[in-house]
């Protein structure tokens, strides 16, 4: 077994590590303790930090690839984990939790030819009939509960050993954080756990046209996802607090040109820009055949060439908060009295400026994310987002429009995209607006 990491992949892992690195270092300051603290010290904010930490561990899974030495294929341990969803396919739609096909065939019964639901592949032969599975669901949700208080009840008990080991430092934070992080843990890891063993049974989610897995679909996604946001915004922030700052503080002709590039590139419509640019993209894929070896990663190359897009185009709105911010700040007092004691202009950005305007680039860049998981499912749909070979959930919900008018209505491709999606960017959207409120320097004197 050898190591494939994509280059979405290294990308990815790379931010993660950089995040944690400066996370630790910042931990150091008493001020940024105190932030985490007043974040830490709101359930709804903990809660939600804990559910973004499931679908980021999701996502870290998926992003280690490896080779096989037998059959030279490349998976993610996410693949490993979930198998055999990713290769168990069925004839046509099946409903969730469902032992037949959705859709009835002609087939001889007694020599006569009648129409009847098949029974699918996967499912095993023990399960008869609608009762046992029911019977199944009672048994894998009443499991997956217990060991899920039995988890918590473990780890409530290594936090009262630690509290009482450090409870100068951690006394406040363990006691108003406890009641919610332990209750959103025993959610998340029943409603895990019990996902899990449930899909080593059944078709949890149902299956679509050609077959696949949803659910199978659904948590690869997760990581489509989370790619997309956090390396689009990666891309936009460091042109954002540049040229914003910049122009604030500085005014004059740097203001001007700054303002004409990105009042210029606000003015042309981002979905054509989106659309040429991927165009672009494919085109030279096609024509450097050398260089992309196999389908994963084309795919793996549009995927980045999307976010490096959605980047260049989103930064503009981020720039002009920050210079209107930098333009009231240059007039205070604190930047007033540095600028007469002769502090240079790079040292007054990075030591006044840029601290007090962090506040609206965290809470921009975690409603951005939101936005931009929202806009690669409408970017899908309109066939400008990822490849089509990329699970994502733009691919499933554009997959799931024609579903929608058959007759019966498919509803579970679409419900289980909405549902990961809904989850992911209400729990960031909660967790920004604690973060602001923290990190803040007005809100917290």
């Amino acid at each position: 077994m050898s190591i494939e990491l994509l280059w979405t992949d290294q990308c990815f892992l790379l931010v993660l590590v950089i995040s944690f690195a400066v996370f630790i270092r910042s931990a150091r300051r008493a001020h940024v303790r105190r932030a985490f603290q007043q974040i830490f010290n709101k359930p709804i904010a903990v809660s939600a930090s804990l559910i973004l930490l499931f679908f980021l561990i999701i996502g870290v899974l998926d992003s280690i690839h490896y080779k096989t030495a037998t059959e030279h294929q490349v998976q993610s341990l996410l693949d490993r984990i979930l198998a055999p969803l990713g290769a168990e396919y069925e004839k046509t739609y099946s409903a969730p939790l469902a032992l037949t096909l959705y859709t009835t065939e002609t087939m001889i019964v007694d020599g006569d030819a009648r129409q009847v639901y098949p029974r699918l592949q996967y499912p095993p032969d023990d399960l008869k009939n609608n009762a046992d599975v029911r019977q199944l669901v009672r048994h894998v949700l009443l499991l997956a509960a217990l060991v899920s208080l039995l988890a918590v009840i473990v780890l409530w008990l290594g936090l009262v050993l630690i509290r009482r080991r450090y409870q100068r430092g951690l006394q406040s934070i363990l006691t108003s954080a406890r009641a919610s992080a332990l209750i959103t843990l025993f959610f998340c890891f029943t409603a895990l756990l019990a996902s899990y063993w449930l899909s080593r049974e059944l078709h949890l989610f149902g299956t679509g046209k050609i077959g696949q897995d949803i659910f199978y679909y659904a948590v690869k996604s997760i990581r489509t996802g989370l790619v997309i946001g956090i390396l689009t915004t990666l891309f936009m922030m460091p042109l954002a607090l540049l040229l914003g700052i910049s122009a604030g503080y500085f005014g004059g002709l740097i203001d001007d040109v700054i303002q004409y590039i990105y009042t210029t590139l606000s003015s042309i419509p981002g979905v054509l820009l989106i659309t040429a640019s991927i165009l672009s993209m494919q085109t030279y894929i096609s024509s450097h055949p050398d260089q992309f070896t196999t389908l994963a990663q084309t795919a793996d190359a549009r995927l980045l060439a999307l976010c490096l897009i959605l980047g260049v185009t989103s930064w503009t709105s981020l720039c002009r908060l920050l210079r209107a911010e930098a333009m009231k700040l240059r007039e205070i007092d604190f930047v007033l009295a540095a600028q007469a004691l002769g502090s240079s202009s790079f040292k007054i950005i990075f030591k006044h400026l840029l601290p007090n305007v962090m506040h609206i680039v965290i809470i921009t860049l975690v409603l951005d994310f939101s936005f931009l998981v929202l806009a690669e499912a409408v970017l899908s749909y309109v066939g400008v987002g990822v490849s089509p070979l990329t699970i994502s959930w733009g691919n499933m919900i554009n997959a799931a429009r024609l579903e929608l008018a058959r007759e019966p209505i498919v509803w579970w491709p679409m419900m289980a995209a909405f549902v990961f999606m809904f989850i992911l960017v209400l729990a960031s959207n909660l967790f920004a607006d604690a973060v602001r409120d923290a990190f803040d320097p007005r809100l917290s004197r």
